[in-house]
């Protein structure tokens, strides 16, 4: 026990001004009950006039300060105590892992038993030389290259724990999911706008220009989930779920933005001093009018608009112009800004558009796509910073009680003056014919 506290403080696991907590169990005997002989260990940096061991600094900057000040002890315990604790101190084994940092000469049944009891609180990380080491936690690394196939169905063949921060980057693939799902549900949003209003008129959008939004800018832009990792990890959560309050908010905003300026083009366009009334004709498929060819236009750059905004880099992800997703939508810029400027005949043909739209309107439809480019950003960066600054602030004033089990618990013993257990003191199990709801006893001894 006392070397395995050893090599924790000289790798840092344990701070040199930390206390260390080691849990003596013992199981019942001669009708006594179980109990738990608590003893400190001693800090070699008090003893000696410098620390003893290599203090690692880790930045946490999300972290309450008075959640840091509760971190000055660790628990450390033997696999034979371990089992009686679990047997015989259900109501202490939370608390206990918690703060647990060294557990010594544990067998392997009780290596599996300490993961599913951390599971309770934390994600757990696991690291051992086998796959029944670590096949139960949320994330295993196997040094064992014979096995690592058996524990995890992604392996890694360094034979060390260098890939630890590889693992936790696969918050960039969760973020890039959340990023294509935003962007999927614009599309279909932006192309239902586009064919409502169309309807309203009994018109509609043609099969190639259905075909063109497919293949020429749907397929294109599907480059923005090669982003990799940010090349630092950060102490910021990502979203855990889509059902988010943030993700539900972005994607509210950019649809009704989408809305106001496709609703504008659609109404500015059938004031124009030029504009005829459009009659449907029954032979006819109802696609060549003023309407169309405008809701075209702006809805094509609002998908790549929304492609742009959506694609998000820093903290998670690397920026987007480090893949081939800036360059496809650069193209399309260029093309769409192309054919809508100086129109050819051949592909106003093909996409069943108007040749005969006056240039100052065209112009117009530049100066709306501008705009409505300028309100996406502006309206998720501001979503960013003030969800970054103020959400947390507002879930705090509303939510007391912390969401994460590990926080709750912290909370409670934050305000137990029983904990952490005092040095020579022994804690019984409860006696059987106690009530459930009775306490355990802590008793002072010499």
């Amino acid at each position: 026990m006392l070397t395995a506290i050893s090599v924790a403080r000289d790798c840092g696991m344990i701070p040199p001004q930390d206390r260390v907590i080691i849990a003596d169990a013992l199981p019942p005997k001669d009708g006594q009950a179980a109990k738990i002989n608590w003893r400190y260990a001693d800090n070699p940096s008090k003893l000696s006039g410098k620390p003893a061991v290599l203090e690692v600094q880790i930045s946490l900057d999300d972290k309450p300060e008075e959640q840091k000040a509760v971190e000055q002890y660790h628990f450390a315990m033997s696999g034979k105590s371990f089992a009686v604790i679990t047997e015989h101190f259900q109501d202490l084994l939370q608390k206990l892992v918690l703060h647990g940092t060294v557990f010594a000469r544990m067998a392997p049944d009780q290596k599996t038993q300490l993961v599913e009891t951390l599971q309770s609180v934390y994600f757990v990380g696991m690291c051992g030389d086998g796959a029944n080491d670590c096949g139960r936690a949320h994330g295993g690394i196997s040094l064992s290259e014979l096995e690592a196939s058996v524990a995890s169905p992604f392996t890694s063949r360094t034979p060390n724990i260098s890939c630890v921060p590889n693992l936790i980057e696969g918050r960039a693939a969760l973020i890039t999911s959340f990023c294509v799902f935003k962007f999927m549900a614009l599309y279909s949003i932006i192309q239902y706008i586009s064919v409502t209003l169309l309807y309203y008129i009994l018109s509609n959008l043609g099969d190639f220009q259905f075909l063109f939004i497919d293949i020429a800018i749907i397929l294109l832009i599907v480059f923005t989930s090669l982003n990799s990792a940010w090349k630092e990890l950060v102490s910021r959560r990502p979203p855990s779920g889509l059902i988010s309050g943030p993700l539900l908010f972005s994607v509210m905003t950019q649809i009704l933005i989408c809305l106001g300026f496709q609703t504008l083009a659609f109404l500015m366009v059938r004031h124009e001093p030029w504009y005829e009334t459009w009659t449907p004709e029954s032979d006819e498929h109802n696609i060549m009018n003023y309407e169309n060819t405008t809701l075209f236009y702006v809805s094509s750059f609002q998908y790549l608009i929304v492609a742009i905004v959506f694609s998000k880099g820093k903290p998670f992800r690397q920026p987007s112009y480090k893949n081939p997703f800036m360059l496809s939508v650069l193209s399309l810029y260029v093309f769409l800004f192309a054919i809508m400027l100086f129109p050819v005949p051949e592909i106003d043909e093909f996409l069943e558009q108007i040749v005969c739209v006056p240039m100052k309107w065209r112009l117009t439809m530049v100066f709306i796509v501008l705009a409505n480019a300028a309100v996406s950003v502006l309206v998720e960066g501001g979503l960013d910073w003030c969800g970054s600054r103020y959400l947390p602030w507002l879930c705090c004033r509303r939510r007391r009680v912390p969401k994460a089990r590990y926080m709750h618990l912290a909370q409670e013993l934050r305000v137990d003056p029983d904990w952490p257990p005092k040095p020579k003191t022994t804690t019984e199990a409860k006696p059987p014919s106690l009530p459930e709801n009775s306490s355990y006893q802590i008793m002072s001894t010499s």
